[in-house]
């Protein structure tokens, strides 16, 4: 029997390739910040002060980590990291970033944000293979969470009224993906609104996703106890209601917020215990779609090498092309280009979320990425040591 194929992933020449020697010696230096607790709380604490103060910090904002993480302030500042990706065969997913206004207007502008990337991936298929919406960006939060406890009939005629708004706007979304062959992201969001979501998206996946090709993809948290049994439901009720599921498979992104909540409201924690419950729960779906992926078509969003290679291994086993477009991998842009490009390097549809819009108004989302890369165990050092790394062997070369 063959041996399963693996990626080597400390193959630094591939991942940096498309990094010129500045570009990395900056991001190099960023990272290196990034591994300092007490830079990155200090350096977060000024920045959202000068922004409120007005003062000139912008333009240092946005040549350091704004381009790091970020594809520019609009789409069209995008279409140079888009065309940059593209050059190694890796796709662009436009993430309109824009968070923290909460009203219909607001709601209303962001439905027509979001319509322009389906038009952008819609012009340009090779280059961007999905467009991406959190439900939350085009209705209120607790308006969601009060449906989802009390559902929609308990609600007031205002709030009903506004709750239909939500409804329409999601709707209009998926039709718009289906009628351009767009393939859509409905980002996941807290578990106290969660089941609307879900319940939300497999009514569009029922309506628009087909055999030939899937259009709508709900997103599945996998360090949630009960992810796992809602993916087996859906690709239950696809194998016996003749659609498909799209799945993007992702560990979570709300763990310290849904413990204080459960334990706040007297309820089950509804996450994993440990981090090895949830690798074994994501690598358990990984393996579950790929064996039906005759139902399911699924993007692993993940930055664990592991899971990478189980799914390259997997697809090898049960005889998928490794550019079968039903399988994607996909990273968030300037983290994980040892993994990212590695796999496209070796034949395997990949790319990156790549986050848009004014900088204050993604500045939660560029805060979340220092705090993350400078809490989460190994994931900032990796980057780091994986970029000098690259220094050293380009010195030696």
């Amino acid at each position: 029997m063959a041996p399963k194929r693996r990626i080597d992933f400390s193959d630094t020449e591939t991942a940096f390739k498309n990094q010129s020697k500045s570009q990395l010696n900056l991001n190099y230096y960023i990272f290196m910040s990034m591994n300092q607790n007490g830079l990155v709380n200090i350096g977060t604490f000024f920045i959202k002060w000068f922004l409120k103060l007005g003062l000139p910090i912008k333009f240092i904002i946005k040549k350091t980590i704004f381009q790091l993480f970020c594809g520019g302030e609009d789409i069209q500042d995008c279409e140079k990291t888009i065309d940059k990706l593209n050059r190694y065969k890796v796709g662009t997913i436009l993430d309109y970033s824009v968070e923290g206004e909460d009203d219909e207007k607001s709601f209303d502008e962001t439905k027509a944000e979001l319509m322009k990337t389906i038009e952008m991936a819609h012009q340009n298929p090779d280059k961007i293979p999905f467009s991406v919406f959190k439900v939350t960006g085009i209705g209120s939060r607790d308006l969601l969470a009060e449906v989802q406890e009390d559902g929609v009939d308990c609600l007031s005629p205002e709030k009903r009224s506004s709750y239909q708004r939500l409804v329409k706007r999601f709707q209009t979304l998926c039709k718009s993906a289906s009628d351009k062959g767009v393939r859509l992201f409905i980002d996941a969001e807290e578990t106290w609104i969660q089941d609307v979501i879900d319940e939300l998206a497999l009514e569009e996946m029922k309506k628009y996703n087909t055999s030939a090709k899937t259009i709508i993809y709900n997103t599945y948290q996998m360090y949630r106890t009960a992810s796992y049994g809602i993916l087996e439901s859906h690709i239950l009720a696809a194998k016996t209601e003749g659609f498909t599921v799209g799945a993007k498979l992702v560990r979570g992104a709300y763990m310290e917020k849904e413990r204080k909540r459960a334990e706040e409201k007297g309820y089950a924690d509804p996450i994993n215990p440990d981090k090895n419950a949830t690798d074994t729960e994501y690598n358990k779906a990984v393996k579950l779609s790929i064996e039906n992926v005759e139902y399911i078509s699924i993007c692993l969003g993940t930055h664990n090498e592991d899971s990478c290679n189980l799914a390259v291994g997997l697809l090898a086993e049960n005889g998928i092309d490794s550019h079968d477009s039903r399988v994607y991998f996909a990273q968030l842009l300037g983290m994980s280009d040892n993994i990212s490009f590695n796999l496209a390097n070796a034949g395997y549809n990949v790319a990156k979320y790549v986050p848009y819009g004014p900088i204050e108004a993604v500045m939660p989302y560029l805060i979340r990425r220092a705090a993350e890369n400078s809490s989460i165990a190994g994931q900032s050092s990796r980057e780091y040591l994986l970029i000098k790394k690259e220094r050293e062997r380009r010195k030696s070369a």
